[in-house]
Protein backbone atom coordinates (compact mmCIF):
# COMPACT_ATOMS: atom_id res chain seq x y z
CA UNK A 1 0.00 0.00 0.00
CA UNK A 2 2.88 2.33 0.65
CA UNK A 3 4.13 1.80 -2.88
CA UNK A 4 0.73 2.81 -4.20
CA UNK A 5 0.61 6.01 -2.23
CA UNK A 6 4.16 7.03 -3.06
CA UNK A 7 3.34 6.92 -6.78
CA UNK A 8 0.66 9.61 -6.35
CA UNK A 9 1.68 13.22 -5.83
CA UNK A 10 -0.78 15.72 -4.35
CA UNK A 11 0.19 19.11 -5.80
CA UNK A 12 -2.38 21.14 -3.88
CA UNK A 13 -0.09 21.47 -0.84
CA UNK A 14 3.54 22.58 -0.50
CA UNK A 15 5.90 24.87 -2.44
CA UNK A 16 4.64 25.31 -6.05
CA UNK A 17 8.12 25.59 -7.62
CA UNK A 18 9.42 22.62 -5.63
CA UNK A 19 6.46 20.47 -6.68
CA UNK A 20 6.70 21.51 -10.32
CA UNK A 21 10.44 20.78 -10.48
CA UNK A 22 10.04 17.50 -8.60
CA UNK A 23 7.31 16.44 -11.00
CA UNK A 24 9.12 17.75 -14.08
CA UNK A 25 12.49 16.03 -13.69
CA UNK A 26 11.31 12.43 -14.28
CA UNK A 27 9.07 13.67 -17.09
CA UNK A 28 11.94 15.58 -18.70
CA UNK A 29 14.17 12.55 -18.60
CA UNK A 30 11.33 10.50 -20.06
CA UNK A 31 10.66 13.01 -22.84
CA UNK A 32 14.34 13.12 -23.73
CA UNK A 33 14.41 9.35 -23.94
CA UNK A 34 11.26 9.42 -26.04
CA UNK A 35 13.02 11.66 -28.51
CA UNK A 36 15.65 8.97 -28.84
CA UNK A 37 13.12 7.07 -30.94
CA UNK A 38 13.46 9.67 -33.68
CA UNK A 39 17.07 10.55 -32.98
CA UNK A 40 18.32 6.98 -33.05
CA UNK A 41 16.42 6.30 -36.27
CA UNK A 42 17.85 9.46 -37.82
CA UNK A 43 21.45 9.00 -36.65
CA UNK A 44 21.71 5.30 -37.56
CA UNK A 45 19.94 5.73 -40.91
CA UNK A 46 21.85 8.92 -41.72
CA UNK A 47 25.24 7.47 -40.86
CA UNK A 48 24.83 3.89 -42.11
CA UNK A 49 22.42 4.30 -45.04
CA UNK A 50 22.87 7.88 -46.23
CA UNK A 51 21.48 11.41 -46.51
CA UNK A 52 18.66 10.33 -48.85
CA UNK A 53 17.37 7.82 -46.31
CA UNK A 54 17.58 10.48 -43.58
CA UNK A 55 15.59 12.85 -45.79
CA UNK A 56 12.97 10.12 -46.36
CA UNK A 57 12.38 9.77 -42.62
CA UNK A 58 12.34 13.54 -42.20
CA UNK A 59 9.81 14.00 -45.00
CA UNK A 60 7.30 11.95 -42.98
CA UNK A 61 7.74 13.87 -39.73
CA UNK A 62 4.90 16.37 -40.06
CA UNK A 63 2.50 13.73 -41.41
CA UNK A 64 3.30 11.32 -38.59
CA UNK A 65 2.81 14.15 -36.12
CA UNK A 66 -0.64 14.81 -37.61
CA UNK A 67 -1.86 11.25 -37.11
CA UNK A 68 -0.33 10.91 -33.65
CA UNK A 69 -1.75 14.30 -32.62
CA UNK A 70 -5.29 13.31 -33.53
CA UNK A 71 -5.11 10.52 -30.94
CA UNK A 72 -2.92 12.12 -28.29
CA UNK A 73 -5.28 15.06 -27.81
CA UNK A 74 -7.94 12.71 -26.47
CA UNK A 75 -5.48 11.20 -23.99
CA UNK A 76 -4.35 14.66 -22.90
CA UNK A 77 -7.96 15.75 -22.38
CA UNK A 78 -8.64 12.66 -20.27
CA UNK A 79 -5.54 13.37 -18.21
CA UNK A 80 -6.59 16.96 -17.51
CA UNK A 81 -10.09 15.93 -16.42
CA UNK A 82 -8.57 13.21 -14.22
CA UNK A 83 -6.26 15.74 -12.53
CA UNK A 84 -9.23 18.01 -11.80
CA UNK A 85 -11.16 15.11 -10.25
CA UNK A 86 -8.05 14.27 -8.21
CA UNK A 87 -7.96 17.84 -6.90
CA UNK A 88 -11.61 17.48 -5.88
CA UNK A 89 -10.75 14.21 -4.09
CA UNK A 90 -13.41 12.09 -5.85
CA UNK A 91 -11.98 8.57 -6.24
CA UNK A 92 -14.99 7.17 -8.12
CA UNK A 93 -14.84 9.90 -10.75
CA UNK A 94 -11.08 9.36 -11.14
CA UNK A 95 -11.57 5.66 -11.83
CA UNK A 96 -14.45 6.31 -14.20
CA UNK A 97 -12.37 8.83 -16.13
CA UNK A 98 -9.52 6.32 -16.44
CA UNK A 99 -11.92 3.65 -17.73
CA UNK A 100 -13.84 5.81 -20.17
CA UNK A 101 -10.75 7.51 -21.57
CA UNK A 102 -9.36 4.01 -22.12
CA UNK A 103 -12.40 3.00 -24.18
CA UNK A 104 -12.05 6.05 -26.38
CA UNK A 105 -8.28 5.56 -26.75
CA UNK A 106 -8.78 1.97 -27.83
CA UNK A 107 -11.16 2.66 -30.71
CA UNK A 108 -10.00 6.04 -32.02
CA UNK A 109 -6.35 5.13 -32.87
CA UNK A 110 -7.43 2.02 -34.77
CA UNK A 111 -9.72 4.08 -37.01
CA UNK A 112 -7.13 6.83 -37.53
CA UNK A 113 -4.36 4.28 -38.17
CA UNK A 114 -6.31 2.52 -40.94
CA UNK A 115 -7.24 5.79 -42.67
CA UNK A 116 -3.67 7.09 -42.30
CA UNK A 117 -2.19 3.93 -43.83
CA UNK A 118 -4.41 4.26 -46.89
CA UNK A 119 -3.68 7.96 -47.36
CA UNK A 120 0.10 7.82 -46.78
CA UNK A 121 1.25 7.99 -50.39
CA UNK A 122 -1.29 10.60 -51.58
CA UNK A 123 -0.39 12.91 -48.70
CA UNK A 124 3.35 12.63 -49.36
CA UNK A 125 2.74 13.39 -53.04
CA UNK A 126 0.64 16.40 -52.06
CA UNK A 127 3.60 17.64 -50.01
CA UNK A 128 5.83 17.46 -53.11
CA UNK A 129 8.15 14.90 -51.54
CA UNK A 130 11.19 14.50 -53.86
CA UNK A 131 10.90 11.47 -56.17
CA UNK A 132 14.27 10.07 -55.05
CA UNK A 133 13.08 9.56 -51.50
CA UNK A 134 9.38 8.83 -52.10
CA UNK A 135 9.50 4.97 -51.88
CA UNK A 136 11.38 4.99 -48.57
CA UNK A 137 9.19 7.78 -47.19
CA UNK A 138 5.97 5.89 -48.00
CA UNK A 139 7.31 2.64 -46.49
CA UNK A 140 8.40 4.35 -43.27
CA UNK A 141 5.15 6.31 -42.88
CA UNK A 142 2.97 3.23 -43.36
CA UNK A 143 4.88 1.33 -40.70
CA UNK A 144 4.42 4.21 -38.27
CA UNK A 145 0.68 4.25 -39.06
CA UNK A 146 0.44 0.58 -38.16
CA UNK A 147 2.09 1.37 -34.83
CA UNK A 148 -0.26 4.26 -34.02
CA UNK A 149 -2.34 2.22 -31.58
CA UNK A 150 0.81 1.29 -29.62
CA UNK A 151 1.92 4.92 -29.34
CA UNK A 152 -1.56 5.84 -28.13
CA UNK A 153 -1.52 3.01 -25.57
CA UNK A 154 1.62 4.36 -23.91
CA UNK A 155 0.43 7.97 -24.07
CA UNK A 156 -2.89 6.98 -22.49
CA UNK A 157 -1.26 5.14 -19.59
CA UNK A 158 1.33 7.86 -19.00
CA UNK A 159 -1.18 10.73 -19.18
CA UNK A 160 -3.42 9.05 -16.59
CA UNK A 161 -0.49 8.37 -14.25
CA UNK A 162 0.85 11.92 -14.60
CA UNK A 163 -2.60 13.33 -13.87
CA UNK A 164 -2.32 11.55 -10.51
CA UNK A 165 1.12 13.07 -9.93
CA UNK A 166 3.12 9.97 -10.92
CA UNK A 167 5.77 11.04 -13.43
CA UNK A 168 8.26 8.31 -12.48
CA UNK A 169 6.50 5.11 -13.56
CA UNK A 170 6.17 6.13 -17.25
CA UNK A 171 9.86 7.06 -17.20
CA UNK A 172 11.10 3.63 -16.17
CA UNK A 173 9.32 1.84 -18.99
CA UNK A 174 10.22 4.49 -21.50
CA UNK A 175 13.94 4.14 -20.74
CA UNK A 176 13.73 0.40 -21.26
CA UNK A 177 11.80 0.94 -24.48
CA UNK A 178 14.40 3.39 -25.82
CA UNK A 179 17.23 0.97 -25.10
CA UNK A 180 15.26 -1.76 -26.87
CA UNK A 181 14.65 0.57 -29.82
CA UNK A 182 18.36 1.30 -30.13
CA UNK A 183 19.28 -2.38 -30.06
CA UNK A 184 16.64 -3.22 -32.66
CA UNK A 185 17.75 -0.32 -34.86
CA UNK A 186 21.30 -1.67 -34.89
CA UNK A 187 20.00 -5.17 -35.64
CA UNK A 188 17.53 -4.26 -38.40
CA UNK A 189 19.39 -1.38 -40.08
CA UNK A 190 23.04 -2.27 -39.61
CA UNK A 191 22.83 -6.04 -39.25
CA UNK A 192 19.96 -7.01 -41.55
CA UNK A 193 20.33 -3.98 -43.87
CA UNK A 194 16.59 -3.19 -43.79
CA UNK A 195 17.19 0.58 -44.24
CA UNK A 196 14.25 2.85 -43.24
CA UNK A 197 11.89 -0.11 -42.97
CA UNK A 198 14.08 -1.59 -40.24
CA UNK A 199 14.11 1.72 -38.37
CA UNK A 200 10.32 1.90 -38.49
CA UNK A 201 9.81 -1.70 -37.36
CA UNK A 202 12.24 -1.18 -34.46
CA UNK A 203 10.32 1.88 -33.29
CA UNK A 204 6.93 0.18 -33.45
CA UNK A 205 8.13 -2.88 -31.50
CA UNK A 206 9.69 -0.66 -28.82
CA UNK A 207 6.51 1.40 -28.49
CA UNK A 208 4.41 -1.74 -28.13
CA UNK A 209 6.59 -3.01 -25.29
CA UNK A 210 6.54 0.39 -23.57
CA UNK A 211 2.76 0.79 -23.74
CA UNK A 212 1.80 -2.69 -22.56
CA UNK A 213 4.39 -2.74 -19.78
CA UNK A 214 3.40 0.66 -18.41
CA UNK A 215 -0.30 -0.23 -18.39
CA UNK A 216 0.19 -3.61 -16.72
CA UNK A 217 2.38 -2.08 -14.01
CA UNK A 218 -0.19 0.67 -13.35
CA UNK A 219 -3.00 -1.89 -13.03
CA UNK A 220 -0.96 -3.87 -10.52
CA UNK A 221 0.52 -1.14 -8.33
CA UNK A 222 -1.58 2.04 -8.63
CA UNK A 223 -4.73 2.03 -6.50
CA UNK A 224 -6.72 4.10 -9.01
CA UNK A 225 -6.05 1.54 -11.76
CA UNK A 226 -7.39 -1.32 -9.63
CA UNK A 227 -10.73 -1.38 -11.41
CA UNK A 228 -13.50 -3.76 -10.32
CA UNK A 229 -15.78 -5.37 -12.89
CA UNK A 230 -18.73 -3.16 -11.86
CA UNK A 231 -16.54 -0.05 -12.42
CA UNK A 232 -16.00 -0.88 -16.11
CA UNK A 233 -19.31 0.62 -17.16
CA UNK A 234 -19.57 3.39 -19.72
CA UNK A 235 -20.30 6.80 -18.15
CA UNK A 236 -21.58 9.11 -20.88
CA UNK A 237 -21.27 12.20 -18.67
CA UNK A 238 -17.56 11.67 -18.04
CA UNK A 239 -16.97 10.46 -21.61
CA UNK A 240 -18.47 13.70 -22.92
CA UNK A 241 -16.25 15.76 -20.60
CA UNK A 242 -13.21 13.94 -21.94
CA UNK A 243 -14.35 14.42 -25.54
CA UNK A 244 -15.33 18.07 -25.04
CA UNK A 245 -11.80 18.86 -23.94
CA UNK A 246 -9.96 16.15 -25.87
CA UNK A 247 -11.44 16.93 -29.29
CA UNK A 248 -10.40 20.62 -29.24
CA UNK A 249 -6.94 19.53 -28.07
CA UNK A 250 -6.82 17.01 -30.92
CA UNK A 251 -7.89 19.73 -33.33
CA UNK A 252 -5.22 22.03 -31.91
CA UNK A 253 -2.50 19.43 -32.33
CA UNK A 254 -3.85 18.48 -35.77
CA UNK A 255 -3.93 22.09 -36.95
CA UNK A 256 -0.34 22.52 -35.76
CA UNK A 257 0.58 19.33 -37.61
CA UNK A 258 -1.14 20.55 -40.78
CA UNK A 259 0.76 23.82 -40.48
CA UNK A 260 3.99 21.82 -40.19
CA UNK A 261 3.00 19.92 -43.34
CA UNK A 262 2.59 23.25 -45.13
CA UNK A 263 6.10 24.20 -44.02
CA UNK A 264 7.41 20.78 -45.08
CA UNK A 265 6.08 21.40 -48.58
CA UNK A 266 8.07 24.65 -48.75
CA UNK A 267 11.15 22.79 -47.53
CA UNK A 268 10.68 20.01 -50.09
CA UNK A 269 10.61 22.56 -52.90
CA UNK A 270 14.27 23.42 -52.16
CA UNK A 271 15.51 19.86 -52.79
CA UNK A 272 16.90 16.96 -50.81
CA UNK A 273 19.82 18.86 -49.19
CA UNK A 274 17.35 21.30 -47.64
CA UNK A 275 15.12 18.39 -46.58
CA UNK A 276 18.06 16.62 -44.90
CA UNK A 277 19.16 19.84 -43.14
CA UNK A 278 15.61 20.57 -42.02
CA UNK A 279 15.30 17.00 -40.74
CA UNK A 280 18.48 17.32 -38.68
CA UNK A 281 17.54 20.72 -37.23
CA UNK A 282 14.03 19.49 -36.48
CA UNK A 283 15.43 16.58 -34.49
CA UNK A 284 17.59 18.98 -32.47
CA UNK A 285 14.68 21.34 -31.92
CA UNK A 286 12.56 18.43 -30.71
CA UNK A 287 15.12 18.05 -27.93
CA UNK A 288 14.97 21.78 -27.20
CA UNK A 289 11.19 21.49 -26.97
CA UNK A 290 11.41 18.88 -24.22
CA UNK A 291 12.25 21.08 -21.19
CA UNK A 292 9.52 23.51 -22.25
CA UNK A 293 7.04 20.74 -22.96
CA UNK A 294 7.82 19.05 -19.66
CA UNK A 295 7.41 22.29 -17.74
CA UNK A 296 4.11 22.92 -19.48
CA UNK A 297 2.84 19.39 -18.77
CA UNK A 298 3.84 19.65 -15.11
CA UNK A 299 2.13 23.02 -14.88
CA UNK A 300 -0.99 21.53 -16.49
CA UNK A 301 -1.23 18.83 -13.81
CA UNK A 302 -0.41 21.38 -11.09
CA UNK A 303 -3.08 23.75 -12.41
CA UNK A 304 -5.66 20.99 -12.87
CA UNK A 305 -5.29 19.70 -9.32
CA UNK A 306 -5.31 23.17 -7.76
CA UNK A 307 -8.19 24.34 -9.93
CA UNK A 308 -10.18 21.31 -8.82
CA UNK A 309 -9.30 22.23 -5.22
CA UNK A 310 -10.19 25.94 -5.85
CA UNK A 311 -6.66 27.12 -4.91
CA UNK A 312 -6.17 29.77 -7.58
CA UNK A 313 -3.42 31.73 -5.77
CA UNK A 314 -1.18 28.67 -6.06
CA UNK A 315 -1.83 28.56 -9.80
CA UNK A 316 -0.59 32.13 -10.22
CA UNK A 317 2.52 31.41 -8.15
CA UNK A 318 3.27 28.28 -10.20
CA UNK A 319 2.88 30.22 -13.45
CA UNK A 320 5.32 32.96 -12.41
CA UNK A 321 7.99 30.51 -11.22
CA UNK A 322 7.64 28.44 -14.39
CA UNK A 323 8.14 31.53 -16.57
CA UNK A 324 11.34 32.25 -14.67
CA UNK A 325 12.65 28.70 -15.15
CA UNK A 326 11.80 28.88 -18.86
CA UNK A 327 13.69 32.15 -19.34
CA UNK A 328 16.82 30.76 -17.65
CA UNK A 329 16.87 27.69 -19.92
CA UNK A 330 16.31 29.81 -23.05
CA UNK A 331 19.26 32.05 -22.18
CA UNK A 332 21.49 29.01 -21.58
CA UNK A 333 20.66 27.41 -24.96
CA UNK A 334 21.38 30.49 -27.07
CA UNK A 335 25.23 30.44 -26.99
CA UNK A 336 25.30 26.66 -27.45
CA UNK A 337 23.43 26.87 -30.74
CA UNK A 338 25.37 29.93 -31.87
CA UNK A 339 28.82 28.42 -31.42
CA UNK A 340 28.41 24.64 -31.64
CA UNK A 341 25.82 24.23 -34.39
CA UNK A 342 28.13 22.50 -36.86
CA UNK A 343 29.30 19.94 -34.34
CA UNK A 344 25.70 19.16 -33.41
CA UNK A 345 24.55 18.67 -37.03
CA UNK A 346 27.60 16.52 -37.75
CA UNK A 347 26.16 13.91 -35.38
CA UNK A 348 23.52 13.19 -38.03
CA UNK A 349 25.33 13.40 -41.36
CA UNK A 350 28.75 13.76 -42.96
CA UNK A 351 27.54 15.77 -45.96
CA UNK A 352 29.25 19.18 -45.63
CA UNK A 353 26.48 21.04 -47.47
CA UNK A 354 23.88 19.70 -45.08
CA UNK A 355 26.08 20.47 -42.06
CA UNK A 356 26.66 24.10 -43.10
CA UNK A 357 22.98 24.70 -43.82
CA UNK A 358 21.84 23.05 -40.60
CA UNK A 359 24.29 24.98 -38.42
CA UNK A 360 23.12 28.31 -39.81
CA UNK A 361 19.51 27.26 -39.29
CA UNK A 362 20.13 26.50 -35.61
CA UNK A 363 21.65 29.96 -35.15
CA UNK A 364 18.51 31.55 -36.57
CA UNK A 365 15.91 29.65 -34.54
CA UNK A 366 17.82 29.92 -31.25
CA UNK A 367 16.98 33.64 -31.09
CA UNK A 368 13.33 32.69 -30.60
CA UNK A 369 13.60 30.01 -27.90
CA UNK A 370 12.10 32.24 -25.22
CA UNK A 371 8.94 32.65 -27.31
CA UNK A 372 8.77 28.89 -27.80
CA UNK A 373 9.01 28.45 -24.04
CA UNK A 374 6.22 30.95 -23.46
CA UNK A 375 3.88 28.85 -25.61
CA UNK A 376 4.34 25.78 -23.44
CA UNK A 377 4.17 27.53 -20.06
CA UNK A 378 1.00 29.46 -20.83
CA UNK A 379 -0.56 26.48 -22.61
CA UNK A 380 0.11 24.37 -19.53
CA UNK A 381 -1.88 26.71 -17.31
CA UNK A 382 -4.76 27.12 -19.76
CA UNK A 383 -5.01 23.38 -20.42
CA UNK A 384 -5.07 22.79 -16.68
CA UNK A 385 -8.10 25.08 -16.45
CA UNK A 386 -9.78 23.10 -19.21
CA UNK A 387 -9.75 26.06 -21.60
CA UNK A 388 -10.72 24.30 -24.82
CA UNK A 389 -11.20 27.59 -26.70
CA UNK A 390 -7.51 28.39 -26.44
CA UNK A 391 -6.63 25.00 -27.93
CA UNK A 392 -8.48 25.92 -31.12
CA UNK A 393 -7.19 29.50 -31.10
CA UNK A 394 -3.58 28.37 -30.79
CA UNK A 395 -3.98 25.86 -33.60
CA UNK A 396 -5.52 28.46 -35.91
CA UNK A 397 -2.66 30.89 -35.26
CA UNK A 398 -0.12 28.16 -36.09
CA UNK A 399 -1.89 27.31 -39.34
CA UNK A 400 -2.12 30.93 -40.48
CA UNK A 401 1.52 31.53 -39.61
CA UNK A 402 2.99 28.43 -41.22
CA UNK A 403 0.90 28.73 -44.38
CA UNK A 404 1.72 32.39 -44.99
CA UNK A 405 5.02 33.39 -43.34
CA UNK A 406 7.41 30.83 -44.94
CA UNK A 407 5.96 31.40 -48.40
CA UNK A 408 6.39 35.17 -48.09
CA UNK A 409 9.88 35.06 -46.59
CA UNK A 410 11.34 32.55 -49.04
CA UNK A 411 10.19 34.77 -51.92
CA UNK A 412 12.33 37.66 -50.66
CA UNK A 413 15.60 37.49 -52.63
CA UNK A 414 18.03 38.30 -49.82
CA UNK A 415 16.34 35.80 -47.46
CA UNK A 416 15.44 32.95 -49.80
CA UNK A 417 15.98 29.49 -48.33
CA UNK A 418 16.67 30.88 -44.84
CA UNK A 419 13.07 32.07 -44.72
CA UNK A 420 12.20 28.49 -43.75
CA UNK A 421 13.88 28.85 -40.37
CA UNK A 422 13.10 32.53 -39.84
CA UNK A 423 9.44 31.61 -40.31
CA UNK A 424 9.74 28.97 -37.58
CA UNK A 425 10.84 31.60 -35.07
CA UNK A 426 8.24 34.12 -36.20
CA UNK A 427 5.42 31.58 -35.83
CA UNK A 428 6.69 30.69 -32.33
CA UNK A 429 6.49 34.40 -31.50
CA UNK A 430 2.96 34.72 -32.88
CA UNK A 431 1.76 31.71 -30.89
CA UNK A 432 3.56 32.74 -27.70
CA UNK A 433 2.13 36.24 -27.76
CA UNK A 434 -1.38 34.94 -28.50
CA UNK A 435 -1.12 32.48 -25.62
CA UNK A 436 0.00 35.22 -23.23
CA UNK A 437 -2.92 37.46 -24.25
CA UNK A 438 -5.33 34.59 -23.64
CA UNK A 439 -3.85 33.99 -20.19
CA UNK A 440 -4.21 37.67 -19.27
CA UNK A 441 -7.86 37.60 -20.38
CA UNK A 442 -8.49 34.31 -18.60
CA UNK A 443 -6.96 35.49 -15.35
CA UNK A 444 -9.07 38.61 -15.41
CA UNK A 445 -12.38 37.02 -16.41
CA UNK A 446 -12.41 33.30 -15.64
CA UNK A 447 -9.83 32.18 -13.11
CA UNK A 448 -12.15 32.79 -10.15
CA UNK A 449 -14.81 30.45 -11.46
CA UNK A 450 -14.80 27.07 -9.78
CA UNK A 451 -17.45 25.15 -11.73
CA UNK A 452 -15.37 23.01 -14.09
CA UNK A 453 -18.33 21.72 -16.06
CA UNK A 454 -19.65 25.21 -16.68
CA UNK A 455 -16.21 26.41 -17.70
CA UNK A 456 -15.83 23.66 -20.26
CA UNK A 457 -19.32 24.18 -21.64
CA UNK A 458 -18.82 27.93 -21.97
CA UNK A 459 -16.36 27.45 -24.82
CA UNK A 460 -18.12 24.67 -26.72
Amino acid sequence: MKAQRSAVLNMTEGSPVSLIIRFSIPMLIGNLFQQLYNLVDSVIVGQFVGADALAAIGATGSVTFLFFAMCNGIGSGGGIITSQFFGKGNKNEIKSCIVNTGYIMLVFPIIVGIVAFLLSEPILKMLATPDEIMPDAVAYLRIMCLGLVFVSLYNYASSMLRALGDSKTPLYFLIFSCLLNTALDVLFVCGLHMSVVGAGVATVIAQLVSGISCLIYAMKFNEYFKIRRDELKVDMNISMKVLKLGIPLSLQFSLIAISCMALQRVVNSFGKVAVAAFTATSRIEQLIHQPYQTLGAALSTFTGQNYGASKNDRITAGYKKSMMLMAIFSAAMLPIMQFFGEAIIRIFVEDEAVIAMGAMALRITSYFYVMLGMIYVVRGVLNGFGDSFFALLNGIVEVIGRFIVPVLLTQISFIGLWGIWWSVGIVWSMSGFTAWLRYVWYKKNRIKESNIGAELAAHL
